[in-house]
């Protein structure tokens, strides 16, 4: 595979990164399938890998621990995250369980969790660390003030945010120029032929502060993998029971995605493409674009979405795609992966009148 530049940090890493999130009791509970995918993934060229702490409640790094053991770390550009709560879902409010200091991103939680992900992964070093979702508890200054520390500590090589709204992204730009400290070097927002809102301000904005770009969920959760069609049951998916937002077939706007879905198969067939090699070929396609994060389970699945990078889209067919989703445009609010405390909080947008 051709290599990429992580932003400006001088790393190179493959076109496809390796998510780990189906590995463990999240996916496939067997580690050694799981490692096997992974061995494949990094036979076929990959060198990029990416992980969470809150992935099968820790479960998913340790099995990439594993994975790159015996000598495969040096060869290997690995990622994970912090935030989350373990067994509370990422996304959850703040507060909903458990000791409210064993999550966000403080630097209190910051420096303690590092340590937990580095011996899960069984490694002296991350290369990229980053911050799952925004904290509105937390100044962000706090933030890049204990991952710079941990930068020159050598605990981490890079850190980075995921699914921040772009002016959150620019805001943690200016501190860091402001206070003299590391910066975010990447970003990893959700963006797939479904869901393009981030081509409206996040791209551009990370376009112009030379950050990397590292899109989750490329193929919308599976439902760009060719099985939702119209007239077809729905495919068995553990994300669906998990996340059943996003795939209830009774939301208007989950029957829209099934119709830009089916026509996105039907452009498919034209172009003689799987929908999946569509799919990714589409997100890795964009200028602002490094590496779409591809979230395999099985075998199957890795070898169904490896190809996809000797796939270039033709003009005619980038042009079909923007008819039917046009730029801009998320189709799901559940796809944004993040929604603000000003729109989740009432109050935070109402005058309160007793």
């Amino acid at each position: 595979m051709e290599h990429r530049s992580l932003g400006r940090t001088g790393i190179n890493v493959s076109p496809l990164c390796l998510g780990a999130m189906m590995f463990g009791a999240w996916g496939e509970p067997d580690h050694d399938t799981s490692i096997e995918v992974i061995h494949t993934a990094l036979d076929a060229g990959i060198n990029f890998i990416d992980t969470a702490d809150v992935y099968s409640q820790g479960e998913s790094e340790v099995i990439v621990g594993k994975a790159l053991a015996g000598g495969k770390r040096d060869d290997v550009v690995l990622a994970t995250k912090f935030h989350g709560q373990m067994g509370v879902p990422v996304d959850s409010p703040m507060g909903t369980a458990g000791d409210p200091n064993q999550r966000g991103n403080s630097r209190r939680w910051i420096i303690r969790e590092v340590e937990n992900s580095l011996r899960r992964l069984d490694t002296d070093w991350i290369d990229l660390y980053q911050v799952h979702r925004p904290d509105q508890n937390t100044d962000v200054e706090e933030t890049l003030s204990a991952l710079t520390d941990l930068q020159t500590q050598g605990k981490i090589r890079a850190f980075g945010s995921s699914t921040f709204p772009a002016h959150q992204v620019v805001q943690a730009q200016w501190v860091s120029e402001r206070k003299g400290l590391g910066r975010f070097v990447t970003e990893q927002p959700p963006y797939s032929l479904l869901a393009r809102g981030i081509e409206a301000d996040l791209l551009p904005v990370t376009q112009e502060y030379g950050m990397g770009v590292l899109p989750w969920s490329p193929l919308a959760g599976g439902w760009l993998t060719g099985g939702y069609r119209k007239g077809k049951d729905l495919p068995e998916s553990k994300r669906r029971n998990r996340m059943p937002a996003r795939f209830d077939l009774d939301s208007p706007d989950n029957q829209r995605k099934l119709d830009a879905a089916d026509a996105l198969g039907a452009l498919a067939d034209e172009a003689g493409l799987s929908l999946v090699h569509l799919a990714l070929a589409f997100v890795m396609q964009h200028p602002a674009v490094t590496a779409p994060i591809i979230g395999p389970r099985t075998m199957e699945h890795l070898q169904s979405q490896l190809g996809a990078t000797e796939v270039t889209l033709s003009v005619d067919v980038l042009d079909k795609i923007d008819e039917i989703v046009p730029p801009g445009v998320t189709l799901s609010s559940a796809d944004q992966g993040y929604t603000p405390p000003a729109l989740t909080d009432p109050f935070l947008r109402r005058r309160r009148t007793e």
